[in-house]
């Protein structure tokens, strides 16, 4: 009988001590360990294991698919969250008397801030862009790409924080979209990477001149997220350049040949153009470190203090979304375009 056969039918379950079951059945099985080889050493303790580990592999394996079917849930009331959001807007947009533009025009404007627009923004920039070359006419719709890239990078940057790791992920995401229209139409690639740069640029230029314009204008609850978090995005204010570049070259990358030697081109070319970004940086930087200097220790202890209220938490949440304002509403084509990707 083989040491694994004659461990599996001696190993006594019964015995609660995990020392005991193993010692028992050593010794019941008459085995000697210090006279076995390599290869009886690893069959002995891959025996004692299996056995051991049996009933927790069944456990695990029985969780790993009630993970898998409450991520299948979550997907699916996420998606209903996002499509109640839809309807509702679609209703209120009905009930608009005359179609009063201002009047739609404002609700656009509440509906662009109350989705989750990062949550689509690949299939955003696809349809947006694909609906600017269908509909515009030779260069103009080139310039109509930069500026839907323009106001895509800044609306859905000014959703959330400042930070490297969001703002990578954004332009990443905006690049990659592009790239996949540029490469499946040869004859206008370079002309609409072209267009997605200075798009993505701008808008984060927009973005962090949005910022220093509101850090005037910041709450008090929101000054004190400001001090706590000022390390991290001094830091991020004094490599935005950097990090627009490093994005282009990572998914350049990862393209095909044609595409890549396109964005590197374009990405030299741009270097000069980053100037003006790595200015509003910098002079963000200052406006921070100026207006973060204003507040004594006292004015943070008075800050903690009103923050025990339920209504300033509420304000302090609201005054960190308060970084970023919307316009009033994206372009037409922007509009077209996600009005029939949610249809």
């Amino acid at each position: 009988m083989n040491i694994e056969q004659n461990i599996q039918e001696t190993y006594n379950t019964k015995f609660k001590d995990l020392e005991k079951r193993v010692s028992s059945v050593i010794t019941d099985t008459k085995t000697d360990i210090n006279s076995l080889n390599l290869n009886e050493v690893k069959i002995l303790s891959k025996t004692i294991l299996d056995l051991e580990t049996k009933q927790l592999h069944a456990d695990l394996d029985e969780l790993l698919l009630k993970k898998e079917q409450l991520e299948i849930a979550l997907e699916k009331k996420s998606a209903q969250l996002q499509d109640t959001k839809y309807s509702v807007f679609n209703v209120l947009e009905t009930l608009v008397e005359g179609k009063d533009e201002q009047t739609l025009s404002k609700l656009h404007q509440a509906k662009l801030q109350s989705i989750d627009l990062f949550d689509l923004l690949s299939d955003t920039v696809e349809s947006a862009i694909l609906t600017a070359l269908e509909k515009s006419k030779n260069n103009e719709s080139f310039q109509m790409i930069e500026e839907i890239i323009k106001e895509l990078t800044y609306e859905t940057i000014k959703e959330g924080t400042l930070n490297t790791i969001r703002v990578r992920k954004i332009l990443s995401t905006i690049l990659h979209s592009c790239i996949n229209i540029a490469e499946a139409t040869p004859n206008t690639s370079e002309m609409i990477l072209e267009a997605t740069l200075r798009g993505m640029r701008s808008g984060l230029l927009s973005s962090i001149d949005r910022f220093k314009q509101r850090l005037a204008f910041m709450p008090l609850e929101a000054k004190h997220i400001l001090i706590e978090d000022y390390d991290t995005i001094m830091e991020d204010l004094n490599q935005t350049d950097m990090l627009f570049l490093q994005v282009v070259q990572t998914q350049a990358n990862d393209s095909d040949e044609n595409t890549r030697k396109i964005l590197v081109e374009i990405n030299k070319k741009m270097h000069h153009d980053l100037e003006e970004l790595v200015y509003i940086s910098k002079e963000t930087a200052l406006v921070m470190k100026g207006k973060v200097s204003e507040f004594a220790k006292g004015a943070v202890k008075k800050a903690d203090k009103a923050l025990q209220s339920q209504t300033a938490k509420e304000a302090k949440r609201m005054g960190t979304q308060a970084w970023g304002v919307a316009k009033s509403v994206l372009s037409s084509t922007i509009k077209s375009a996600k009005d029939a990707m949610e249809k």
